[in-house]
C-alpha cells in the first residue's frame, strides 16, 4: 500500500470519527441540588445549574390585589409539591402587576409549609434565550427526586423565532413527556406569547390562514392554568403601598402618604405593584430608612 493511499484512509477515517462525535449526543451533567432551594439554568461554557442562595422576593403577604392569583398559583404548587397532579402555569398581562414576585414568593411559602424533613421544592430560573435548551434540562432532572418549578420570567417570542416550538413540544409533546418532578411557570405580558401583529401577518400569508393561526396560538395551549394580571385600582395601590409602609416600619403622616403615592403613581402615568415599590423605595431614602 503506497504512501498517499494511507494518507488518503488516514484523512477518511478522522471524517468520521468526526462525524460520529458529532452525531453522539452529550453526556447531560449530574445536577447538584442541594445546598439552595433557588438554581439559574446557564449554558455557557457548558450547561449547569448555579445555586443563588438568597432568591430576590417579598413575602406572600405583601402582594396586594391580586388574591384570586395568589390562591390559584399557591394551590397549583402546593398539589405538585405534594406529589399530586398539577398544571403548568401562564402568568400573563399588566406589567408590574406581581406575575413574578408571586411565583418566587410562593416557592417560598410552600417550603415554609413543609416539613423539615421533607427535601425543599426547587425553584429553577432559565431564561427567554436558553429555551432552546430545555430538553437538556429536563433530562438532567428527570431522573431526580426532589420536585423542580422552572420558572422563565417575561417570556414572549419575535418575528423569526422558532424557539417556541421547543417550547411545546416539552411541555405537552414528545414521546417522553414533563418528568412527573418539573413544573414550568413563565410570566409573559402577551396572552399568546407572540405579538399580534407577527400572528395575522402569518395568517395573511399563509395558504390555510386558519392553520397559521392555530399553530401559533398552540403554544399558550400547553399550559393548563391562564392568569390574567390587570391594571390596578387606586385602592389596590394604596394598599400595596401601606402593607409595605407597615413591613417597613417607616413613620409618615397617613395623609402625607397618600398624597405622596399618589402624586407619585400619576408621574409615571400607571399605578402597579412596581410603581408602588419604586415609591416605597424612594420614600425610605428620605425617612432614612433601610429595606431589609
Amino acid at each position: 500500500m503506497s504512501s498517499n493511499e494511507l494518507k488518503s484512509i488516514t484523512k477518511a477515517l478522522r471524517k468520521i470519527h468526526k462525524t460520529l462525535e458529532r452525531a453522539t449526543p452529550e453526556k447531560a451533567p449530574k445536577a447538584k441540588l442541594d445546598g439552595a432551594d433557588g438554581f439559574v439554568w446557564h449554558t455557557e461554557p457548558s450547561p449547569h445549574l448555579s445555586p443563588v442562595k438568597q432568591i430576590n422576593r417579598v413575602d406572600l403577604s405583601l402582594l396586594k390585589g391580586i388574591d384570586r392569583n395568589r390562591d390559584m398559583v399557591l394551590e397549583n404548587t402546593r398539589r405538585f409539591a405534594n406529589g399530586f397532579p398539577a398544571n403548568n402555569a401562564l402568568l400573563w398581562g399588566a406589567r408590574g402587576m406581581g406575575k413574578s414576585s408571586l411565583v418566587k414568593a410562593v416557592h417560598a411559602s410552600i417550603n415554609k409549609e413543609r416539613a423539615e424533613n421533607v427535601t425543599p421544592l426547587k425553584l429553577i430560573e432559565i431564561s427567554r434565550e436558553d429555551i432552546e435548551s430545555l430538553p437538556v434540562l429536563m433530562n438532567i432532572l428527570r431522573d431526580r427526586e426532589e420536585r423542580c418549578i422552572l420558572f422563565c420570567d417575561d417570556l414572549s417570542f419575535d418575528s423569526g423565532e422558532n424557539a417556541y416550538k421547543s417550547l411545546k413540544a416539552v411541555l405537552d409533546g414528545g414521546i417522553e413527556g414533563r418528568p412527573d418532578n418539573v413544573l414550568f411557570y413563565a410570566t409573559s405580558n402577551r396572552r399568546h406569547l407572540m405579538p399580534r401583529t407577527m400572528i395575522e401577518n402569518e395568517s395573511s400569508t399563509a395558504i390555510n390562514p386558519g392553520e397559521s393561526v392555530q399553530e401559533k396560538v398552540s403554544l399558550s395551549d400547553r399550559f393548563g392554568l391562564w392568569i390574567g394580571f390587570h391594571n390596578c385600582s387606586q385602592d389596590d395601590y394604596l394598599a400595596m403601598v401601606n402593607g409595605y409602609v407597615a413591613e417597613y416600619d417607616i413613620k409618615v403622616d397617613a395623609d402625607e402618604l397618600r398624597a405622596s403615592a399618589l402624586e407619585w403613581a400619576m408621574t409615571r402615568g400607571s399605578r402597579s405593584g412596581r410603581v408602588a415599590w419604586q415609591y416605597i423605595q424612594d420614600l425610605a431614602g428620605e425617612k432614612g430608612v433601610i429595606l431589609r
